[in-house]
């Protein structure tokens, strides 16, 4: 995928006006949000629901991935003016996203990042410890350091463990259920009932896009999700460089973070960022 601008937050608030208008909307591409993330937050709210596992407790959130030195020759990555961000926006989005699905808004995060072994602007790794609303607590990790590449969701809920592990894709034979001890059998065995597979990809969300026009609706990618993924990746950016807790609530338009993911941040901003020797 090519470049893009950089900016942050301000990309949905577009959007959300034209949220607000009615209609079908479309779908929100700003800062390569991936495309089949959306259907796979459909997905996950699906599984939600219809497993009825409890409430969600505790998560996980891995992207690991692996882009070597040569992939980071190309002169638009890695760069803030280019990319927009780092691995944290242009790689863990996907799990990120899918994960806010299942978990809704968050209110507080606490991360760092760094520029351990590519020649970047931007990090090459990520990590963060967040609290959601619901009072759910989860990890999350962003890196392209990772020889053995695995993107890895994990939620805890009080009647179940439930996993995704793939990469670059998935289909419903790569979630798991593992039920708690109290847990009935004829339950568990619901959960993994064979059910209508859609595997994630463009084409999938490019077929359910079509369907939510054709019949007048708004699609998932609308607006309010688009928000909330974007506005996740900039709080995890805010507060690595800030090395302090953010939360939700703070990010407003008088926030350099509102507009530029590296908020302008001695070390991180493009002026003052130092290549790895």
């Amino acid at each position: 995928m090519g470049a893009v601008r950089e900016t942050a937050v301000p990309v949905t608030g577009r959007v959300r006006r034209d949220h607000r208008g009615g209609g079908p909307g479309r779908p929100v591409r700003g800062h390569r949000l991936p495309a089949p993330v959306r259907l796979g937050r459909a997905a996950a709210g699906r599984a939600r629901r219809r497993r009825r596992a409890g409430p969600p407790l505790v998560a996980q959130c891995v992207t690991a991935w692996y882009r070597d030195h040569d992939y980071y020759g190309v002169p638009w990555r890695g760069r803030w003016d280019t990319e927009g961000g780092g691995p944290t926006l242009g790689h863990g989005v996907h799990q990120m996203d899918l994960m806010l699905a299942v978990l809704g808004d968050w209110t507080e995060i606490r991360a760092m990042a760094g520029r351990l072994d590519r020649r970047v602007e931007t990090e090459d790794v990520s990590t963060a410890l967040v609290r959601f609303a619901s009072g759910a607590m989860a990890t999350v990790l962003n890196s392209v350091l990772s020889p053995r590449e695995e993107s890895y969701l994990r939620f805890d809920f009080t009647d179940a463990t439930v996993e995704l592990r793939h990469l670059y894709g998935y289909g419903d034979g790569d979630w798991t259920y593992t039920p708690a001890p109290h847990v009935p059998a004829e339950t568990a065995a619901a959960w993994t009932a064979p059910g209508d597979e859609v595997p994630s990809s463009h084409l999938a969300q490019l077929s359910a896009l079509l369907d939510c026009y054709e019949r007048g609706e708004r699609p998932p990618t609308s607006g309010p999700g688009g928000r909330q993924a974007l506005e996740f990746v900039t709080g995890l950016y805010k507060s690595a460089f800030t090395a302090r807790p953010v939360t939700r609530a703070e990010l407003t338009p008088d926030d350099p973070f509102y507009h530029r993911l590296h908020g302008d941040v001695s070390g991180w901003a493009p002026s003052a960022a130092e290549a790895v020797p």
